[in-house]
């Protein structure tokens, strides 16, 4: 990107807009699982999951096309598209989940469940993890801990500690899915104490922006009894999981064995056109419709919902949970094979990956080397980006198409990339 561009961004879009990388790439064409530059350059994608099945792929753009050139409006009026999609969706789930709102960005998606949790329990308390993410609302950003929020954290918001494979809540792995439960435990005390009662705890099922802690099937068990026994509702935020990723399973909450209340999605759900929705039981619904009145004007529209349904469709055609389940696999295998004195450990939930460094024994991040690293693999046409509390993980989560050709030119780059990059003295 010339200096130029990025001062106009400055002048357009005002300071802090964040960019990845030290140059940031002016991207001007992709396909498939590969992104090209403005100066010609080829990158394989190994980072971003809003285009699901491929960049650009060709039944989505004529799926898109075709729609709207026939029609666009909004749910005010009646369509089959919507309806036919929340069927096919719904039908993917279990646990009584069966109708939805359609949104356009997971962040609406989030609000909702929030005060669908509300208007349930009639209580206003929310729990989520101290390292977490889960969009840009002034509801759900307070669930975040990127930047606090100005005037501090809501007395309705309690954040506990995330789960964590090197440093594991309570101080033992063993121990970690009963002393994450504690802390629950003890926030919905507080929120009873302080008058706001307990409406309902948000988590990603892989914990993605806390770092894909190694965490197994039924992690959450301590967790889910607590929650229900003080009649508080389940959200599942599957905007990064959700779809196949996870390869065993459609869903992340399906694969860590849990039933949510209330499912959110988002970005992949339609390849990168702006979609989300939220997803739940006729109850909560019910509850919800009758305690807000809602109406959204691009949500459900005919082309987001014909770009949502051809998604599916090349989900199943070309089998793509299966291929993740079997490129996960391989690729597991390769992180696994890794030596360098600072990688302390590697991490996967079906195509989704981290590894972790350290600069000694006593877990400190290796932050800096991290954002080297990803910087190198950026050098050698590699798109990847790093994670966790102290950004110290490479966060690894391509489009679904990859291939074991393309996880092995990935690996023999991040091979060659750590053997020249240099570790910081200590």
């Amino acid at each position: 990107m010339s200096d130029d561009m990025l001062a106009r961004r400055v002048r357009l879009m005002g300071p802090n807009v964040p960019t990845f990388y030290d140059t940031p790439l002016h991207l001007v064409r992709g396909q498939g699982v590969w992104v090209w530059d403005s100066q010609g350059n080829r990158y394989l994608d190994c980072y971003n999951n809003v285009p699901h099945v491929g960049h650009c792929h060709p039944r989505v753009v004529e799926a898109i096309t075709a729609q709207a050139a026939m029609l666009n409006t909004h749910t005010r009026y009646l369509h089959d598209g919507v309806l036919d999609y929340i069927e096919r969706l719904t039908a993917k789930l279990d646990h009584g989940i069966a109708q939805a709102i359609m949104v356009c960005t997971g962040s609406e998606a989030n609000d909702i469940a929030l005060r669908m949790a509300q208007a349930m329990t009639g209580k206003t308390g929310i729990i989520a993890t101290d390292n977490t993410y889960h969009g840009n609302t002034s509801a759900v950003s307070v669930l975040s801990t990127r930047r606090p929020p100005i005037g501090g954290y809501p007395d309705h918001v309690r954040l506990v500690p995330a789960p964590d494979t090197l440093r594991p809540v309570g101080g033992s792995l063993d121990g970690q899915a009963q002393a994450f439960a504690d802390h629950i435990a003890r926030a919905i005390l507080e929120l009873e104490q302080a008058g706001h009662g307990f409406a309902g705890m948000m988590l990603c099922p892989v914990f993605a922006n806390e770092g894909l802690p190694a965490v197994q099937p039924g992690f959450l068990d301590p967790t889910v009894a607590v929650v229900k026994a003080a009649g508080g509702l389940l959200i599942a935020d599957e905007v990064q999981p959700g779809f196949g990723r996870v390869g065993s399973d459609f869903w992340g909450h399906d694969w860590l064995r849990f039933a949510p209340d209330i499912v959110t999605v988002g970005k992949p759900m339609a390849n990168g056109h702006p979609v989300a929705a939220v997803l739940t039981r006729p109850d909560i619904m019910a509850a919800f419709r009758e305690a807000f009145g809602y109406f959204n004007t691009f949500g459900g529209n005919p082309v987001s919902a014909a770009a949502c349904l051809v998604t599916l469709d090349v989900i199943e055609d070309e089998d793509l949970q299966a291929n993740a389940a079997r490129v996960s696999d391989h690729l597991q295998d390769r992180m696994r094979a890794l030596r360098h004195p600072l990688l302390a450990e590697t991490r996967n939930a079906g195509l989704f990956f981290a590894a972790e460094f350290v600069t000694d024994d006593a877990m400190t991040p290796a932050s800096a080397f991290t954002a080297a690293l990803v910087e190198a693999m950026l050098q050698r046409g590699i798109l990847l980006n790093r994670g966790g509390r102290a950004a110290n993980a490479l966060k690894i989560r391509p489009p679904m198409p990859f291939s074991v050709e393309d996880a092995d030119l990935l690996m023999d780059k991040l091979e060659a990339a750590l053997t020249q990059t240099p570790v910081p003295r200590a």
